[in-house]
């Protein structure tokens, strides 16, 4: 066999170019839309059908079903997307990422094949590139990815071994061609195995096209392969969910569950699906498929390698019409594996959009919070529901009711500071801790958006002068609920800065620290017990006021002995600035609880 070392390096770097222009090309997208790609996202998820709509719509604009699943995870974290929603929006990812086969069918596969523009796209893309606009650069980014892409695939093809001349390679492929079901299940196995090493389903289809039309493995073979990738690339993305939230983990669970329900009712329909797919190319394109291996078998080593690698002016005349069936063949072979590729994926979202809840029903059943864990990952609103209801007064009502949620959630922050600051220095919780923080602060962000747009909408609406007041007042009380999660979150940083920097906190400072949020405490139990009751008396509200004040009074003392000890060099300067930025910090916090109190209605004695 004359296939070397080299050649195997430069089949394995073709790949890497191919799959290099992917994800530029994914990235350049992803960047000039990503806004416009998230308002899509939340509008259009109303009900399963636009879920699958959006994710059809999505997937085949950033040519990418993993950067959808993961746009939809993080959706679904930050309560824009339920998880039977995001299970729809999967579902149409699935479509749109056969949009990828079909653009190299069309372009990598005809007579004529774009990989030739590669370097004149290049040489378009590099102004574009260097240009001081980043939308200029995301475009340029495109057009490098995609020339990149078709660069690689022409690469490829060149790179796959020359079967004719290597004849040892198609006699152990053919081994496995006439078991029946057997043969069906190896190749999907093998299209399922070459997806999780190579880490991207496009790519694996791409080299699944290239076998089918050089003879490697026949039709049938290839349309078995392509089921596997479904498999394959949800596989990768269970992997890249285990180190994830609950939510991504149910998230990626659907997908697998979704896809590999899919390919077990395909197999009972296998054989009928593929000649239905082979007689639809036969008819209306240019051969059928199917008849590719016979061609393939009907020439001598000399004739294929000719027709093949030149070009139509320099082939002998008894070849070119030989090569002009070789290019029907080609096309017939990969449109057909598009159209399978397609036409399976639709049906299947088809059969499976009726049974979202009960996959539902089965991801939150299968995937359960460990001991300890909480269930409370996946956020959702409450109280507020997207309609409005018929009286104002039923409305503010439920938007007291998600204010008292939303102090909640930053109370259960300034918690998670808590268990950070008391931990050994390089917990390995710590991370995951400080992770799930900034989770909540991205939550606490959109439900201040959430809430604030509902009042916004029962505003419009003909209020008496006192509902207007209490909006104004709710909304005040939301702004400084997002202040207190936004300092939890500069705590954690402030913390994380400290373990990066390697600093590490003395038993004194520490016990300092924890007197502060002693007060906090007070402060926080105080803040949610007043919410609840949504009125307030002036005994209140002076208690309230005194037990922030003994929190402006903990941070001068704080601070004027700190003084002190650096004085005493008790502990090093970075230290002291640790410890002060956390007590700062702190105070801040309690200014902005006073701060909610104050906005809600005092009652007469």
């Amino acid at each position: 066999m004359d296939y070397s070392f080299f050649d195997f390096l430069k089949l394995i770097g073709s790949l890497a170019l191919f799959l290099y222009g992917m994800k530029i090309m994914s990235e350049g997208l992803q960047k000039l839309a990503g806004d416009k790609l998230r308002t899509i996202l939340s509008a259009m998820t109303k009900n399963r059908v636009m879920g699958v709509l959006t994710g059809v719509l999505i997937t085949a604009l950033i040519q990418s079903s993993s950067a959808t699943t993961v746009m939809v995870v993080s959706f679904v974290n930050a309560g824009l997307l339920s998880l039977v929603q995001s299970i729809g929006v999967i579902m149409g990812a699935n479509i749109g990422t056969t949009v990828t086969a079909w653009v190299i069918a069309l372009f990598g596969f005809g007579k004529f094949s774009i990989s030739a523009l590669s370097i004149p796209l290049m040489g378009i893309a590099i102004p574009l590139i260097f240009s001081s606009r980043s939308r200029n650069k995301s475009i340029g980014e495109f057009i490098f990815g995609f020339a990149f892409l078709f660069m690689g695939l022409d690469f490829l093809k060149g790179a796959m071994p020359d079967l004719q001349n290597n004849p040892e390679v198609l006699s152990f492929v053919q081994n496995f061609s006439d078991m029946g079901i057997g043969s069906v299940l190896i190749f999907l196995l093998i299209g399922t195995v070459l997806t999780i090493i190579v880490q991207s389903s496009s790519a694996t289809v791409a080299l699944t096209l290239i076998m089918a039309t050089k003879g490697w493995i026949d039709f049938p073979a290839a349309a078995a392969m392509i089921m596997g990738e479904n498999i394959g690339t949800t596989i990768t993305a269970n992997l890249a969910a285990i180190p994830a939230n609950l939510s991504a983990k149910r998230a990626a669970f659907a997908h697998f569950m979704f896809n590999v329900l899919g390919v077990i009712w395909m197999l009972f329909v296998f054989k009928f699906f593929v000649n239905m797919v082979e007689n639809l190319v036969a008819t209306f394109g240019p051969a059928n498929p199917a008849d590719i291996s016979t061609f393939f078998a009907s020439l001598s080593p000399e004739e294929y390698k000719q027709i093949t690698t030149l070009s139509r002016s320099e082939l002998p005349a008894d070849l070119i019409s030989k090569q002009e069936i070789y290019l029907n063949y080609q096309s017939a072979t990969s449109f057909g594996l598009s159209l399978f590729h397609s036409l399976f994926n639709i049906c299947n979202v088809m059969i499976m959009i009726w049974f979202v809840k009960i996959y539902e029903k089965i991801c939150i059943t299968v995937i359960r919070p460990k001991a300890g864990e909480e269930e409370d990952e996946e956020f959702v609103l409450q109280y507020i529901s997207t309609g409005i209801l018929s009286t104002a007064e039923l409305s503010i009502l439920q938007a007291e009711k998600e204010t008292e949620v939303y102090a909640k959630r930053a109370k259960k922050m300034f918690g998670f500071v808590k268990k950070m600051t008391n931990m050994d220095h390089n917990d390995k919780k710590f991370l995951k801790l400080y992770n799930r923080l900034e989770k909540y602060e991205d939550i606490c962000d959109r439900m201040e958006v959430e809430i604030g747009s509902y009042l916004g909408k029962v505003s419009e609406g003909r209020l008496s002068h006192r509902s207007k007041e209490h909006i104004r007042a709710i909304l005040r009380a939301v702004t400084e609920i997002e202040s207190i999660a936004d300092s939890c979150c500069n705590i954690g940083r402030h913390l994380k800065r400290k373990m990066d920097a390697n600093v590490v906190f003395d038993e004194k400072i520490i016990t300092n620290i924890n007197s502060m949020y002693a007060l906090l405490d007070k402060a926080f139990e105080n803040m949610q017990l007043l919410l609840k009751n949504q009125q307030i008396t002036e005994i209140e509200l002076l208690e309230s006021q005194g037990l922030e004040k003994k929190i402006n009074s903990k941070r001068n003392e704080l601070k004027l002995k700190n003084v002190e000890d650096l004085n005493e060099n008790l502990y090093s300067y970075q230290n002291g600035v640790f410890y002060m930025d956390i007590i700062s910090e702190s105070e801040r916090m309690g200014d902005y609880i006073i701060n909610v109190i104050e906005s809600l209605k005092v009652k007469p004695e």
